[in-house]
C-alpha cells in the first residue's frame, strides 16, 4: 500500500508540474494574443490618424483647387477683356500678349492635368485604405473572438485540472490513512497469526506423535490383507495407448496456441469498442454521452472477466492431458470446466448484445450520419447477431462435449463423431461472420473519415479496431482449418477401447487400467532395489491366522488404552490422598513434638517443685493426653476439609479461567476471521480504486496532450496569419508613405 501510495503520489506532483507547466506556457500565449491585439489598435489607431491627415489633405487641395479655378476664371475674364482691348492696339503688341496667353495657357492645362491625376491617386489610395481598414476590423474581432474562446477553454480546462487535483490529492490523502490502518491492522493480524501458527505447530507435533504412535500399533499388530488386490483383473481394461496420449497432448497445446490469440484478440475487440464508445457521436471528455452507451460501456469494461477464464480453462485442461493419464471425451473432466467458462461468455454476449444494436442505431441517429453510413450500420447490426448466434450453437456443441453421457444412444452407438462435425463447420460459419463484420467496419471507418468532423482520435481508434478484427478473423481461421485437418483424430475411438469389444472406454476401466500401470511400475521399480527377504505366502497367512485370532487385536488394544487411562487416573487420585495423608502426618509430628516439649516442660517444673504438688502434676499429666488427642482428632478433621475445600476451590477458580480463555481464545479467532475478510475486501476495493485512479490519470494524459497538441496547432496558425498580416501591413505602410511623398512633391511645385 505505500508502494501504490508513493505511485499514486508522484503521479499526481508529475500531472501538477506538467499542469503547471503548460498553464505557463498558455499565459504566454494568452499574453502574446493580447500584446499583438494592442499592437494591432494601436496600428489601427495610427492608421486613423493618417487617414485624417490625407483627408485634411485632401480638404485644403479641394480649397486650393476652387482658389484656382476661380483664379482661372477671373483670368479668362481678363483674358476676354484684353483681348477686347488689344485689337484696337498694335500688330506688335498684339503679338506679345498672344505668345504669354499660350504659356499662361499650357500651365494652367498642365496644372489642371496634375490636379486631376492627383485626385484620382488619392480616391484609389483612399478606397484602398478603407478596404485594408475594414479587413484590418473584421480580422481583428474574429482575433478577439478567438481570444475570448481560448480564454475560455484555458480557464474550464484549469478549474477541470485545479479540481482533478484537488480529487486526486483528497484520494491520496484517504487512501494513505486506509493504508495506515490496514497495516496496523496487519501487524496485529500477524501477531495473531503467528500466535495461531504457534499453537499449530504444537497441535501438529501433538498429532504426528500420535500419529506416529498409532502407525506404530497398526504395524505392529494389524494383520496382514491378502484379499485386496484379488479382483484386479475383474474388468476387461485395455491397454495404455501412449501414442494416442502424445498425440492429444500435441492437439490441446496447438488448440492452446490458437485460444490465447482468440482471447487476445477478443480483449482488444471489446476494449477499443469500449473506447470509441467514449469518442463517438458524443465525446465524452467535452461533453456527457448517453446513459445507454455509459450501460453498454460499463458492460464493456468487464470483458476481461469472460475472456480471460477461457484460456485458463483450456491451460488446465492442458495441463491435465500428461503421458500417464488416459484421454477421453469420458474421462477428461476439465472439459466440465472449460464449457462452464465458455457459457459464461457466451452469456455475456447474449447481455451486450442488445447495447450494441441500440448503439448503433444512436449513431444512426446523429445528425452527420449519412444514408450510406446508415446501411454500414445496419450491416453491422446483422453481423453482430450472427456472430452472437454462432458463439451459441459453439456453447451447445462445447456442452454436448462435456457431457459425454448424453452422446450415447441405448443401443450403443455414440454421437460423439456428429457432434465434432458439426462443431467444425460451426468454426467456419465463426470465420465467415467475422470476416464479413471486418469488411463492414473497414468500409465504414473509410466513410467516417470522409465526414468533416472527423478527429483524429476516433480515427486511431478505428484503425485499432480494425486491427483486433483482423486479429480475429485471422485465429478464427486458423481454429477452423486445424479442426478439420484433424478432425478423424476427434472422432476417431480406436485409441482406446475393451477388449474384444467395440463400446467406449468408461472412467473405471480407465482408472483400473492407470492403476494396474502404477502398480506394475511400481513393481518394476521395486525388483530392481536390494530388498529385504520375503515373508513365503504360506507363513504370512498362518501369522494372520495367529493374529486374527489373538486377543491383541485393535479393539483389545483400545480397551487396554481405556483401563491404562483409568488406572492413571486412579493413580493420580491415589497421589493425591497419600499428598495429603502426608501433609497431615507433618502436621501430627509437629503437634507431636510440640506437645512432648510441653509435657517436659511441665515435668520438670514438677520435679522442681514441692511433695504436696506431685499428685496433682501426676494426675494432669495423666488427664492431659485425653485431651490433646480429641483436639488432634478435631483438628484433623478441620484441616482435611479446609484442604479439599481449598483444592475444590482452586480447580474451580482453575476450570472458570479456562472457560473464560477459551471463549475469549474463540472471540479473538471470530474477531480475527472478520477482520481478515474486511482487510481483503478493503484491500481489494482498495486494488479498483488504484485501478481506476490509474485508468483516470491515462486517459487524463491523453486529453492532455490531445489539448496541448491542438493548441500548438492553432497557436502556430495564429503565428502564420500575424506574420501574413504584419506583410501585408508593411506592405500598406510602404505605399502610404510613397503616396505621401508623392503629395508633398505635388504640393511643392
Amino acid at each position: 500500500m505505500d508502494e501504490i501510495s508513493h505511485k499514486i503520489h508522484k503521479i499526481a506532483m508529475l500531472l501538477c508540474l506538467e499542469l503547471r507547466a503548460q498553464n505557463q506556457v498558455l499565459k504566454k500565449g494568452v499574453v502574446d494574443e493580447q500584446a499583438s491585439s494592442t499592437s494591432l489598435k494601436e496600428q489601427v489607431k495610427q492608421r486613423e490618424q493618417s487617414l485624417r491627415k490625407v483627408e485634411q489633405e485632401m480638404d485644403s487641395l479641394t480649397f486650393r483647387n476652387q482658389q484656382l479655378a476661380k483664379r482661372v476664371e477671373l483670368l479668362q475674364e481678363e483674358l476676354a477683356a484684353s483681348e477686347a482691348k488689344g485689337k484696337k492696339r498694335d500688330s506688335p503688341s498684339q503679338q506679345g500678349l498672344q505668345q504669354t496667353q499660350s504659356v499662361f495657357d499650357e500651365d494652367l492645362q498642365k496644372k489642371i492635368q496634375e490636379n486631376e491625376r492627383l485626385h484620382i491617386q488619392f480616391y484609389e489610395a483612399d478606397e484602398q485604405h478603407r478596404q485594408q481598414e475594414s479587413q484590418l476590423k473584421v480580422r481583428l474581432e474574429e482575433l478577439e473572438r478567438d481570444h475570448e474562446q481560448h480564454q475560455g477553454t484555458v480557464d474550464g480546462l484549469t478549474s477541470k485540472y485545479m479540481d482533478t487535483i484537488e480529487r486526486l490529492q483528497s484520494a491520496k490523502a484517504r487512501l494513505e490513512v486506509k493504508s495506515q490502518t490496514l497495516e496496523r491492522e496487519t501487524n496485529e493480524c500477524r501477531v495473531q497469526t503467528d500466535e495461531c501458527q504457534q499453537q499449530l505447530r504444537k497441535c501438529q507435533s501433538e498429532l504426528n506423535r500420535q500419529v506416529k504412535q498409532s502407525s506404530c500399533l497398526i504395524q505392529e499388530k494389524v494383520p496382514f490383507n491378502d484379499t485386496k488386490f484379488s479382483d484386479y483383473n475383474s474388468l476387461n481394461v485395455p491397454p495404455h495407448n501412449r501414442r494416442h496420449q502424445l498425440k492429444a497432448r500435441d492437439v490441446a497445446g496447438q488448440v492452446l496456441g490458437f485460444v490465447q490469440d482468440l482471447v487476445a484478440a477478443l480483449l482488444n475487440f471489446h476494449s477499443y469498442t469500449e473506447q470509441r464508445v467514449h469518442i463517438y457521436p458524443l465525446d465524452s471528455s467535452i461533453e456527457p454521452i448517453s446513459p445507454l452507451n455509459q450501460k453498454f460501456s460499463q458492460y464493456l469494461h468487464e470483458n476481461a472477466a469472460y475472456v480471460r477464464p477461457l484460456e485458463e480453462g483450456l491451460v488446465q485442461l492442458h495441463q491435465s492431458i500428461t503421458e500417464d493419464t488416459v484421454t477421453v471425451l469420458e474421462t477428461v473432466a476439465k472439459l466440465k470446466d472449460f464449457a462452464d467458462h465458455f457459457t459464461s461468455y457466451t452469456h455475456y454476449l447474449q447481455k451486450i448484445l442488445p447495447y450494441q444494436l441500440k448503439s448503433l442505431e444512436e449513431e444512426c441517429r446523429a445528425s452527420l450520419c449519412t444514408s450510406s453510413l446508415i446501411s454500414k450500420n445496419q450491416e453491422l447490426q446483422s453481423g453482430m447477431k450472427r456472430i452472437t448466434s454462432v458463439f451459441d450453437k459453439l456453447h451447445s456443441y462445447i456442452i454436448l462435449l462435456a457431457l459425454p453421457s448424453e452422446l450415447y444412444h441405448p443401443t450403443g452407438l455414440t454421437y460423439s463423431s456428429a457432434v465434432f462435425t458439426q462443431l467444425a463447420a460451426c468454426l467456419h460459419s465463426l470465420h465467415d461472420a467475422v470476416k464479413e463484420m471486418s469488411k463492414h467496419y473497414s468500409q465504414k471507418a473509410g466513410l467516417e473519415q470522409q465526414l468533416p468532423t472527423v478527429t483524429q482520435k476516433l480515427c486511431t481508434t478505428n484503425e485499432c479496431l480494425l486491427a483486433s478484427l483482423g486479429m480475429l478473423t485471422n485465429s478464427t481461421d486458423k481454429i477452423a482449418t486445424f479442426f478439420s485437418n484433424n478432425l478423424d483424430f476427434f472422432t476417431s475411438s480406436t485409441g482406446y477401447g475393451p477388449r474384444g469389444g467395440s463400446g467406449a472406454l468408461n472412467p473405471l476401466q480407465a482408472e483400473s487400467m492407470l492403476g494396474n500401470k502404477k502398480k506394475a511400475s511400481d513393481y518394476m521399480h521395486a525388483i530392481r532395489k536390494p530388498r529385504a527377504e520375503s515373508v513365503p505366502y504360506r507363513e504370512a497367512l498362518l501369522n494372520r491366522r495367529v493374529l486374527t485370532s489373538s486377543t491383541e487385536s485393535r479393539q483389545g488394544l483400545t480397551q487396554q488404552v481405556v483401563a491404562s487411562q483409568e488406572k492413571i487416573a486412579r493413580l493420580e487420585q491415589e497421589k493425591e490422598h497419600w499428598l495429603l495423608e502426608t501433609q497431615l502426618g507433618r502436621v501430627r509430628l509437629e503437634k507431636e513434638s510440640q506437645r512432648i516439649q510441653d509435657l517436659e516442660t511441665q515435668l520438670s517444673s514438677a520435679l522442681g517443685g514441692g511433695g504436696g504438688g506431685s499428685p496433682a502434676s501426676v494426675g494432669m499429666l495423666t488427664t492431659t493426653p485425653t485431651n490433646e488427642e480429641v483436639g488432634d482428632e478435631e483438628s484433623r478433621e478441620q484441616l482435611i476439609k479446609t484442604h479439599y475445600m481449598a483444592r475444590v476451590g482452586e480447580l474451580t477458580t482453575q476450570l472458570q479461567v479456562s472457560d473464560s480463555k477459551a471463549v475469549n481464545f474463540h472471540a479473538e479467532c471470530r474477531a480475527l476471521a472478520k477482520r481478515l475478510a474486511i482487510a481483503e475486501k478493503s484491500r481489494e476495493t482498495l486494488t479498483e480504486e488504484v485501478k481506476l485512479a490509474n485508468q483516470n490519470i491515462t486517459r487524463l494524459q491523453d486529453e492532455l496532450a490531445t489539448t496541448k497538441r491542438s493548441y500548438k496547432e492553432q497557436l502556430s496558425m495564429m503565428s502564420d496569419h500575424l506574420c501574413s498580416m504584419n506583410e501585408t501591413l508593411s506592405k500598406q505602410r510602404e505605399e502610404i508613405d510613397i503616396l505621401k511623398l508623392g503629395s508633398k512633391r505635388s504640393s511643392t511645385r
